[in-house]
């Protein structure tokens, strides 16, 4: 049971010298451990983030697209914040333009 009890030394041992002398060590371990969570996960995700902003603002009449509900449309009107995509002959849908997952080359829609 002594993983419940810490061990109580002695002032000037071994133990407790090396406890006191950790602070700068600490710091950059702190330092490198902020460095790659950066690199790992702060950074690649805004790099998305600008990506999906430039691929929304590209939109445009004609465009073939695919929505976060996996329906595949063609882009037939762009507003400010909406768009209306056309997702079979005579069957439009007013989405938000954040609702668009990516962006298809033309003429997918003909082969489905």
């Amino acid at each position: 049971m002594s993983f419940l009890i810490q061990n109580a030394y002695a002032e000037g041992t071994g133990a407790a010298a090396a406890q006191q002398g950790g602070g700068l060590d600490f710091m950059i371990l702190i330092a490198i451990m902020f460095a790659v969570m950066y690199f790992m996960i702060i950074r690649p995700q805004s790099k998305r983030a600008k990506e999906q902003k430039r691929m929304i603002e590209a939109l445009s009449k004609g465009d073939e697209v695919v929505t976060n509900g996996g329906i595949v449309g063609k882009v037939t009107a762009v507003g400010d914040n909406f768009l209306q995509v056309e997702i079979a002959e005579g069957v439009e849908v007013k989405l938000q333009k954040q609702a668009i997952t990516s962006v298809l080359p033309k003429g997918t829609i003909k082969g489905l």
